[in-house]
């Protein structure tokens, strides 16, 4: 097995690539960074986008998490990026990152994100269109998660990860999905799995 190294910080696409890693319990060494304050001069060789996560593997680097995610899922032997349905699988990681996380993560850096480290309070004009397009799109996925327990290929795949991404935060941040009851149900499955419920436990 390859020497791994993944550096993240506690931002949604960094809990979404640690889950990963730990779900998928492979052999790797876990480093909470600054990639944009104390660490970024160390690490721009590494990623230039001065963004986590990053994972180094013997040495060379790969950023971006859904990348992070696929090479992982590689090295595990597992089909948790399910290659039996790949457009699907490819599908549901642009989704979220085009419109149900997109929204999603809007409201979590207004409501938690904002006040807690810019001393200000959330913007509306920033808040309400970003909860009009988490309505829009999470009845999508209720809908969706209506007819099945997973997102793709009757069992849980990194898709269900991805989609899920801001969803640790709906607590703090407001996010309304007790008013879906099929993600409501979904989220729960997910909550179930120790390493996405708490994926930082045991590594800081």
């Amino acid at each position: 097995m390859s020497a791994l190294q993944l550096y993240y910080t506690h931002n949604l696409n960094p809990r979404v690539a640690v889950a990963v890693a730990r779900h998928l319990d492979l052999p790797v060494e876990f480093a909470r960074y600054s990639p944009m304050g104390d660490d970024r001069e160390a690490f721009l060789p590494l990623n230039p986008n001065s963004l986590a996560p990053l994972l180094v593997e013997d040495g060379q680097p790969l950023w971006e998490t859904d990348a992070i995610a696929l090479r992982l899922s590689r090295l595990s032997g597992t089909d948790f990026w399910h290659d039996a349905h790949p457009e699907e699988m490819m599908r549901w990681v642009s989704w979220s990152a085009h419109h149900f996380t997109r929204a999603g993560g809007t409201i979590v850096f207004e409501t938690v994100t904002v006040p807690l480290y810019m001393g200000r309070a959330p913007d509306p004009a920033v808040l309400e269109p970003a909860m009009a397009d988490f309505r829009r799109f999470a009845t999508i996925l209720d809908d969706v998660l209506a007819g099945r327990d997973w997102l793709v290929g009757g069992g849980l795949s990194y898709a269900d990860f991805r989609v899920a991404t801001a969803l640790p935060f709906a607590g703090r941040a407001g996010l309304p999905v007790g008013d879906y009851r099929h993600i409501a149900r979904w989220h729960d499955r997910l909550n179930a799995i120790d390493a996405w419920r708490e994926p930082f436990a045991g590594i800081e």
